[in-house]
């Protein structure tokens, strides 16, 4: 009689559908365990976590690629894929533990598999924390792109000193001449002023009027204005190249700036957001503590299947595993055995018709 309900008798007792794909989940033989109901209810658990888990490990790979291609197509194919991958290995994880060991053979057997869980635990974990704490998140990732501009505009500040400081001192050297050639005119203007005045000075003989000393003066006067002019006059072409290159190395440095800038605002990747979190860990305690206990329940939840199967007693399945495993051993050495002789044999049977 056909039901809705798919069922695999065993005398009194029946595997449902969805019970019978739990413990495919846990990675228990199916055909054994329908020889131990006693056993169902314990891989059924084992496989419901190692289906979770897994379903968890999707969402995280999707969330983790989402945030790298931006496609939501993408995402959801290699979170598929990566959940499928996590889902395999955690069955091959419990399955590969035997229960009819000594206790310390279980230890070392299962230690390595523990450490394997917990870094699975560890990689689920922190794509979903990033969700979870996504608005603070965001938040500090903007105050570390502004960390970044301005460590950018130090360095752009001191790259600009660097490559304009040549000449900065040249153009400084040369307007530190051109003010002591305007000194100059304008002591010798002074000194001309007082001696046509009559001022006594140790320079004017005191006597009003254009005199003889007055006309030196002037003369003196007029050269060094010859002087400053020509002097201005060649240095002119210098100092307009030289304002060139200045704005040349600001013009180019701006314009590195801006490409920079444009870039870090792009600063919002997986890895970036991971920053993000990481510090947000150290600058708030409850953050970093909630962000500890989140990863901690999934480390908790991946290692939970081989825990359960580390405390768990000796059931009727791991005997009757042993014993199907062991009946292969057995039978495949009494075949090697077998052939053995017969090879030994037909030797022996050659060897005694070449004689003849």
């Amino acid at each position: 009689m056909k039901t809705n309900q798919q069922t695999i008798n065993q005398g009194n007792h029946k595997i449902n559908w969805f019970q019978q794909f739990l413990m495919v989940c846990s990675g228990g033989n199916i055909h054994i365990l329908r020889k131990t109901p006693s056993e169902w209810n314990k891989f059924s658990g084992i496989g419901g976590i190692v289906l979770f888990t897994a379903v968890f490990a999707t969402l995280s790979a999707g969330y983790a690629m989402y945030t790298v291609f931006d496609n939501i197509w993408a995402s959801v194919g290699f979170g598929i894929l990566w959940g499928l991958m996590i889902f395999n290995l955690d069955r091959y994880i419990v399955s590969s533990i035997k229960k009819t060991g000594t206790w310390w053979n279980q230890i070392l057997m299962s230690i390595p598999r523990l450490i394997l869980a917990t870094f699975l635990g560890i990689i689920i974990s922190k794509p979903l924390e990033l969700k979870i704490f996504e608005k603070e998140v965001n938040k500090q990732l903007n105050t570390i792109i502004q960390r970044n501009k301005k460590q950018l505009q130090g360095e752009m500040s001191g790259r600009i000193l660097q490559q304009s400081g040549p000449f900065e001192t040249e153009k400084q050297q040369i307007s530190e001449k051109i003010a002591q050639y305007q000194k100059s005119y304008d002591s010798a203007s002074v000194e001309l002023e007082k001696e046509i005045l009559g001022k006594q000075s140790g320079l004017t003989s005191g006597k009003e009027g254009f005199g003889p000393n007055a006309k030196r003066k002037q003369q003196l006067k007029e050269q060094r204005r010859l002087d400053l002019e020509n002097f201005q006059k060649q240095s002119a072409p210098r100092l307009e190249y030289l304002d060139k290159e200045i704005s040349k190395v600001y013009t180019n440095l701006e314009t590195e700036r801006k490409s920079s800038e444009t870039f870090e605002d792009k600063f919002n990747g997986f890895a970036a957001k991971l920053q993000a979190l990481d510090e947000l860990g150290k600058n708030s305690a409850i953050i970093g503590l909630a962000a500890t206990f989140i990863m901690g329940l999934f480390i908790c939840l991946e290692i939970s299947p081989v825990l359960v199967k580390l405390i768990s007693h000796v059931g009727p399945y791991d005997y009757l595993l042993e014993k199907t495993e062991n009946d292969f051993r057995l039978y495949s050495k009494e075949k090697i055995e077998k052939g053995n002789a017969l090879t030994d044999f037909r030797i022996d049977d050659f060897k005694d018709n070449l004689k003849k």
